[in-house]
């Protein structure tokens, strides 16, 4: 492979009818204070890999004194890009970041962007409106330096806020369809202080593919308040496929105070597992990923309900329990 011409991926495994992007080693490891050193990130990465996650969030490329627990992204993109057929993912703030992440040979961008505007200005100090002109401006420097790279937008804090409280339905199509008219490929919706619930889900999730149809892209749900699951299922009986879930269960967003909690990869893929939509994922070797992960992180809490119980007896991956 040659670092900066990364190779074009599939959005979904063959074989699989949702893709579950793993997070956990960039928004998972952003929300502890303790470093996981470098040798047992990619220990961890690999084992994702292996258990068949095909799209990893590596990392961010933001400055080392705001996140140290990232300082090597670059060394761990590198690294990822070993796997094949795995796309790997850095989140970037802004241009200065893009350039960083597209040198290491990222196959996708991701891009936070506040729905709300004072989560906006604690994130990223800067306006809704200003992140959409350096979206805008991000697009541009993608187009003309690897455009075979995908370009993603999540906007956070898409159903309310610690900082603000609710959140306006309409300035989240509103941004959604200005991240589009600027030049992203995929905009997706994220519970980042875990005050979502169901019926608000589904309602927004169809709004925005009325809004964007295609360009609609992934749900991401924290389990703050324990309705990580239920909300990844309204999110999937109104069409999303693609859910972001960290191993674990571990992160959160360290600028909405009180949002820990992101959904569990491992319940998530068991759950879909046993209603019979393939995930593409072994999920004993998910469950076995979590032993790197532990060590990367002594004493880190971790969680997981599946992990904790085990498997049904008699429980066999691609044959639904219903």
């Amino acid at each position: 492979m040659n670092a900066g011409k990364p190779e074009e991926h599939p959005a979904v495994p063959a074989l699989a009818d949702v893709l579950i992007s793993e997070v956990g080693p960039r928004d998972g490891l952003q929300s502890v204070a303790a470093t996981m050193p470098t040798a047992d990130k990619l220990r961890w990465i690999d084992a994702l890999a292996a258990a068949g996650l095909r799209e990893i969030e590596v990392g961010s490329f933001v400055p080392a004194h705001l996140l140290p627990q990232l300082a090597d992204t670059a060394e761990v993109v590198r690294h990822a890009r070993g796997h094949g057929g795995l796309t790997v993912m850095a989140l970037v703030p802004n241009q200065r970041g893009a350039q960083a992440a597209l040198r290491a040979g990222v196959h996708k961008l991701t891009v936070p962007l506040s729905a709300s505007e004072a989560h906006s200005l604690a994130n990223v100090r800067k306006t809704r409106e200003a992140m959409v002109d350096e979206v805008a401006a991000i697009a541009r420097l993608r187009a003309e330096a690897a455009p075979r790279v995908r370009l993603e937008v999540g906007l956070s804090t898409a159903f309310g806020c610690t900082l603000q409280g609710a959140v306006a339905e309409d300035d989240v199509i509103r941004l959604a369809e200005a991240c589009v008219r600027a030049g992203v490929d995929e905009v997706g919706l994220s519970d980042t202080t875990g005050m979502a619930n169901p019926a608000q889900v589904r309602r927004l999730f169809i709004r925005l593919r009325a809004a964007i149809g295609g360009h609609a892209g992934a749900a991401h749900m924290h389990n703050t308040r324990g309705l990580g699951l239920a909300n990844c299922l309204a999110a999937f009986d109104v069409g999303v496929r693609t859910f972001d879930a960290s191993l674990g269960g571990l992160g959160g967003c360290p600028y909405a105070p009180g949002a820990s909690g992101n959904v569990v990869t491992e319940d998530l893929v068991f759950m879909f597992e046993a209603m019979g939509v393939s995930t593409g994922i072994d999920i004993t070797r998910l469950l076995a990923a979590r032993q790197p992960l532990a060590a990367g992180l002594p004493g880190e809490p971790i969680y997981g309900m599946t992990a904790e119980a085990g498997l049904p007896k008699g429980f066999v991956q691609g044959n639904p329990r219903v």
